[in-house]
């Protein structure tokens, strides 16, 4: 059986220079596959909302379907960390909930850990929930719970006073007992300098090669998410393709009385 990552392995492979490679995942399945891949982290992602649910943005994914889809990854692996996305609403308005929030995704989820965003702003609810035990990933840079604040999905950090504002950003999530961070959509030199500023891993979307790691979504990686097409993704298969033909398939049997044929049927 495989050894059970954890926040200590994640953060020895930032000293030994291991790059460390991080999807989505929100079923037992695709949790599974990955898994027996040796990915090294799994994200039990917000995105689900888009991915899965068809919504325009992060914003109504409750708690309730982050533990859900939490419970299904954590069956589906042996070997990966699982880190779970905090939803929006259930860490910004108070501590005390912040802490019960990430607790719950523990206790009844199964998450190893858990993610939020934000930097100097939810430094202190980084502190409080790490202060419990429960470790914490932050998220910095393109923060898709903000997007109304950001008029839509755009890159930050261009500007030089963003850059040092997203470096303080940088620096406050480490000093909050954060073991790594996600810089999602900053510019690659940008990314370069947080990365060498900081002692925790660094996990890009978007962010460009010189981060400590990746992170894409499973379904943009496979094809089988056409609603967004950011710049950063890269489709390492068409399986989109493959399903749409066995589904054609499948309706031209059905029409034609091909199937089920003998092999398929009880006697």
């Amino acid at each position: 059986m495989k050894k059970q990552k954890t926040v200590l392995d994640i953060q020895k492979m930032k000293t030994e220079g291991e790059k460390i490679a991080v999807l989505t995942a929100y079923d037992y399945p695709f949790a599974r596959l990955m898994d027996l891949a040796g990915i090294d982290m799994i994200l039990v992602g917000d995105s689900v909302g888009s991915v899965v649910s068809g919504y325009d943005n992060t914003l109504p994914v409750s708690m309730e379907e982050m533990i859900y889809h939490t419970r299904a990854v954590v069956r589906g692996t042996s070997g990966a960390l699982v880190v779970t996305d905090m939803p929006f609403l259930s860490y910004q308005v108070d501590r005390r909930d912040a802490r019960m929030n990430a607790g719950r995704l523990v206790k009844e989820g199964g998450a190893h850990a858990v993610k939020l965003e934000g930097g100097t702003n939810v430094a202190d609810t980084i502190r409080a929930i790490v202060d419990m035990d429960v470790p914490v990933m932050g998220h910095i840079g393109l923060t898709p719970q903000s997007v109304h604040r950001m008029g839509g999905f755009r890159v930050q950090g261009k500007k030089e006073e963003q850059a040092d504002k997203l470096l303080a950003d940088a620096l406050a999530v480490q000093q909050a007992g954060a073991f790594a961070m996600v810089l999602e959509g900053i510019p690659k030199p940008l990314a370069k300098r947080i990365t060498e500023s900081v002692s925790i891993p660094t996990i890009g979307i978007g962010a460009g090669i010189h981060c400590d790691g990746q992170v894409l979504v499973i379904h943009d990686i496979l094809g089988l998410c056409e609603k967004y097409s950011p710049k950063f993704v890269k489709k390492y298969a068409d399986v989109s393709g493959i399903i749409s033909q066995g589904v054609r398939d499948y309706i031209r049997e059905v029409k034609e009385g091909i199937f089920p044929d003998d092999e398929h049927s009880f006697k």
